[in-house]
């Protein structure tokens, strides 16, 4: 069985859309700092790196599911340009009213991963910027790291806080 790290996308790898706005083009797609060094220092010490991803912005008709799909692959190539890789994509396209098992909070999407890669999960981690993420890794027994903006508060408690990917990071390779 493999350790992983699981990343949401949007807030976490990428700058998040503004409130009620998505991010449907590759043109509105903005690394957040650090995040290729710090999926580099994830692979270095031998986590598998999955997104998990709520990409609500496909069931609402905004955008369809190849749009994703090519933002996702432009995603991937720069990272490994940069000499990142992330070992697999999950999303949950539906919209809010689907009642899904993929959408987080429900962890559909992390289940479904460890089923696919041979995961831990109570060896892993959910890195998240929001409670849907937190709650989402707690469901599926593993550890918790929330991002926290300066201007955002937290509701669920994670094991970890940090201001970037970056930070949590080094903290998740320091625990045993």
């Amino acid at each position: 069985m493999r350790r992983a790290v699981f990343l949401d996308r949007d807030g976490v790898i990428n700058v998040k859309a503004p409130e009620g706005q998505y991010i449907t083009r590759w043109e509105d797609f903005q690394f957040l700092p650090g995040v290729a060094g710090a999926i580099a220092l994830l692979q270095e010490a031998s986590f598998t790196v999955i997104v998990v991803s709520n990409q609500r912005g496909v069931g609402k008709g905004l955008m369809t599911a190849n749009d994703l799909e090519a933002i996702h692959s432009r995603m991937l190539a720069e990272l490994a340009a940069s000499g990142a890789r992330i070992d697999a994509i999950y999303y949950c396209p539906h919209d809010l009213d689907a009642r899904c098992a993929c959408r987080k909070p429900e962890p559909g999407m992390l289940l479904q991963a460890a089923k696919d890669h041979a995961i831990d999960l109570p060896n892993s981690w959910m890195v998240g910027d929001s409670d849907s993420d937190i709650l989402a890794g707690k469901r599926a027994g593993c550890r918790t790291a929330r991002i926290v903006r300066s201007d955002a508060s937290s509701g669920v408690p994670s094991d970890l806080t940090c201001q970037t990917l970056g930070e949590a990071v080094q903290a998740i390779i320091k625990e045993p």
